[in-house]
């Protein structure tokens, strides 16, 4: 299959380069002896499933769907986690995951003999400082509602618990503010850890960008677990899945309004959210930094505002021309919506050996049942 018969929109994962992101996984495990579980509220493309998992050891989640998903098709240790479980939702994960992590002190109080002899029971807990870019995406910041502070623990509960979660990064690609936090951490609730069988120190630990001090952290890993005797587990996502997914997009439109807009088949609010939530923008391989010819890469939904980025090509863009936007695996495919009732990109996979095997595809049907649904009698 060939990439220039494939319709637009879609996802195109390259194996090649998710085995280079994994094999440094593999290779931090090896320093550090953390073990390492997929986040899959960052990427749950279970078809995929089969490069990533011998290579990490298991799925955390952020609700209950994604526990059975990663219990279904990942295997290896289930983490699961929730901001609000429902009672329902416990009884539902409780006999699947090896790890259940409460966020709250009331919740563990409310539904810890659902879990008792089950799986392990988990307490998230907040440091009260955290390395995030944005404050949507600060666990620390003010009012918080993601986890236990330090002056809110009740010591008796935390003899009920065999390990904790801590989650205070994003995309921190520097290991010095890392161990900060980690030193932060130890000075804040050493006592407590040192009771514990394992920690979760989270996501957002970036250990795949490039230069990034593996070996550092790797020993840095090792010396906290060793500190406080405990089996050390991250919850990587995007360090595992960055730069190896592009969205392939086409040129449908170009119209002018003091500056060339490119208008293309798809949509930052249907497919790519998190480009108009963070005001991040893409980047398009085909740009070029000192090219003449600037274009607004426009997607075509409704929304005024939404564009992918602001681009620069050594040539004018031409209608039917494809784009590919990089660096779309993560927080894309797990919030596609069907806003304006845009067509969803297809999922594909681009093989070791240069075959293209298709993941998924989507078409009317799919928006329609999603929205309704009835029999005819």
């Amino acid at each position: 299959m060939q990439d220039s018969s494939l319709k637009t929109p879609y996802f195109m994962i390259d194996e090649v380069k998710l085995v280079e992101n994994l094999e440094k996984a593999k290779q931090l495990k090896e320093i550090s002896g953390v073990k390492l579980v997929l986040a899959l509220k960052c990427f749950s493309t279970w078809g995929v499933f089969d490069i990533i998992k011998p290579y990490l050891d298991g799925t955390t989640s952020s609700g209950p769907y994604e526990v059975k998903l990663g219990y279904e098709t990942f295997g290896g240790e289930t983490h699961a986690y929730s901001v609000g479980y429902s009672e329902a939702d416990i009884i539902e994960v409780a006999d699947i995951c090896d790890k259940l992590i409460f966020n709250s002190q009331s919740q563990l109080q409310a539904y810890r003999h659902l879990v008792e002899g089950k799986a392990s029971i988990g307490l998230r807990l907040n440091p009260g400082v955290s390395c995030a870019g944005q404050d949507l995406a600060d666990p620390a910041r003010k009012f918080s509602r993601l986890g236990v502070h330090a002056d809110k623990i009740e010591p008796q509960l935390m003899e009920q618990l065999e390990g904790v979660m801590f989650h205070m990064n994003c995309e921190n690609k520097c290991v010095d503010s890392f161990i900060r936090l980690l030193d932060d951490i130890s000075a804040k609730f050493g006592s407590y850890l040192d009771k514990m069988s394992w920690v979760s120190l989270g996501g957002g630990v970036f250990f795949t960008w490039p230069g990034y001090e593996l070996e550092r952290l790797g020993e840095t890993l090792k010396a906290f677990s060793e500190k406080h005797s405990v089996q050390l587990y991250l919850e990587p996502g995007e360090a595992i899945i960055t730069k190896t997914t592009d969205l392939v997009v086409t040129v449908v439109d170009i119209v002018e309004n003091e500056k060339k807009t490119a208008i293309v088949d798809s949509a930052t609010e249907a497919h790519r959210l998190d480009t108009l939530i963070y005001d991040e923008p893409a980047t398009i391989q085909e740009s070029s930094e000192y090219g003449e010819h600037e274009y607004v890469i426009g997607s075509c939904s409704c929304l005024a505002g939404d564009q992918f980025c602001v681009a620069n090509f050594e040539e004018p863009l031409k209608i039917g021309q494809r784009l590919h936007v990089m660096d779309s695996a993560g927080y894309t495919m797990v919030k596609l919506n069907w806003f304006n009732g845009l067509k969803m990109p297809s999922i594909y996979c681009r093989r070791e050996n240069g075959q293209v095997e298709k993941l998924n595809e989507f078409d009317y049907s799919d928006f329609k049942r999603s929205l309704s649904q009835w029999s005819v009698s």
